[in-house]
């Protein structure tokens, strides 16, 4: 097996721990790049995406605490939309800090509970 770098391992670590504790609820999965956000919300039992929001359609925005702020906001109005008010969020291999971050308290502030 090939040696794994340390953002695939954290993302392992943090994706395993999230499995035993979700109890079935939706993942909101966020991904960030240099120049874009995205942040999903997936039903894994039924192996279904339920909503979904980035910085991708956004004109003039970029990779910045703002774009990912906007970026929170929409995805808690897609998730009420669908009908989703709980969820585990799941940072993936990124730390909790900066966009991220301000991602997960712009979807906590719009009625997202995790």
């Amino acid at each position: 097996m090939a040696k794994l770098s340390l953002f695939e391992r954290r993302r392992r670590r943090v994706r395993t721990a999230l499995k035993s504790v979700s109890g079935g609820k939706p993942r909101l999965s966020v991904h960030r790049t240099g120049k874009h956000i995205y942040a999903q919300i997936i039903d894994d039992a039924a192996g279904k995406t339920l909503a979904a929001a980035s910085t991708l359609g956004a004109k003039g925005s970029g990779a910045n605490v703002d774009a990912a702020k906007q970026v929170g906001s929409d995805i808690a109005a897609a998730a009420k939309k669908a009908g989703v008010t709980t969820v585990v969020f799941d940072r993936g291999g990124f730390l909790f800090h900066g966009r991220v971050k301000a991602l997960a308290d712009a979807a906590r502030e719009g009625g997202l509970e995790f």
